[in-house]
């Protein structure tokens, strides 16, 4: 068992990545929440032999019927999170994020999310995106 995934399209932001993913996949439409987690290595062959990053967004479905692509899926559902970080049928990764999201639901994402904020750049008229933990209200302004 694993979540969707798969690469960015060149120029596409991370949580834009996420949402095509997820929809292409399983045909479920979502909107972007926050960077859960990243996972790094290196050297790994599925990765074309160079260092690789697997970034994990929490995404906020607003569709909920599947209808997953054959090519990329053998089958694809809906489970509960208990289920899924327990079970030994799944990666290492997909165990811990449902335990990450179990945390979440139950103590508060703002103990895990990494939002995002965009700011205008240096550069006339581009923007970046800076991903961090949210900041108290006090050190907003």
């Amino acid at each position: 068992m694993e979540i969707p995934g798969g690469l960015s399209d060149p120029g596409e932001d991370i949580g834009n990545t996420a949402v095509r993913e997820v929809f292409e996949e399983t045909g479920i439409k979502s909107e972007f929440k926050s960077l859960l987690s990243i996972r790094q290595q290196h050297r790994h062959p599925g990765a074309f032999g160079i260092s690789d990053m697997y970034i994990i967004c929490r995404l906020q479905p607003s569709s909920f019927n599947i209808s997953f692509c054959q090519q990329e899926c053998l089958r694809c559902e809906w489970m509960d999170l208990e289920e899924l970080a327990k079970t030994k049928d799944t990666t290492p990764i997909t165990s811990n994020v449902a335990k990450l999201l179990l945390y979440g639901y139950r103590e508060g994402f703002d103990k895990i999310d990494i939002t995002m904020r965009e700011f205008p750049a240096v550069y006339t008229g581009l923007f970046y995106k800076l991903y961090h933990r949210e900041l108290p209200d006090t050190y907003k302004t």
